[in-house]
């Protein structure tokens, strides 16, 4: 992972330089919360300090904002637009980094969301980063 402290997202491509963004057109960027990041070590008894969010491989790090939680909500980032396809499900190289990761990732959406690019452009740190659109959440339970 390579942090940069500006970039392109085009429609086609994704994040320019990230292969999957082509590869994968439902989860052309992925997006975590720095918040969510910082919840999820503390369930490991760990803190940002020690761990940079560069290990969960997300292509975004949201500050002061609750992503949304369910597919069809818009993402603005800048002029960019994206729409959250679903959940980014954590892969076995998170207990790589550090055991219990991938566990401590997964409930509540911790590991970020996935996205598909809905209008492309120039992305900077200072970009504001706002939820345009989203849908209610819901919560399925089984019943009984």
């Amino acid at each position: 992972m390579e942090v940069v402290s500006e970039g392109e997202i085009t429609i086609e491509s994704g994040l320019i330089g990230d292969f999957k963004g082509a590869k994968h057109k439902t989860r052309q960027i992925t997006i975590m919360a720095e918040e969510d990041w910082a919840v999820s070590l503390a369930v490991l008894g760990s803190s940002v300090d020690e761990y940079p969010w560069t290990i969960r491989r997300a292509n975004l790090l949201t500050r002061g904002l609750r992503l949304p939680r369910v597919k069809g909500a818009l993402i603005s980032v800048g002029s960019i637009d994206l729409e959250v396809t679903g959940q980014t499900y954590p892969c076995k190289r998170m207990d790589e980094a550090l055991e219990g990761l991938r566990k401590a990732l997964t409930p509540d959406w911790r590991g970020g969301v996935t996205c598909t690019v809905i209008a492309g452009g120039k992305l900077c740190l200072s970009d504001e980063v706002s939820i345009s659109f989203a849908p209610e959440e819901t919560v399925r339970r089984l019943p009984g």
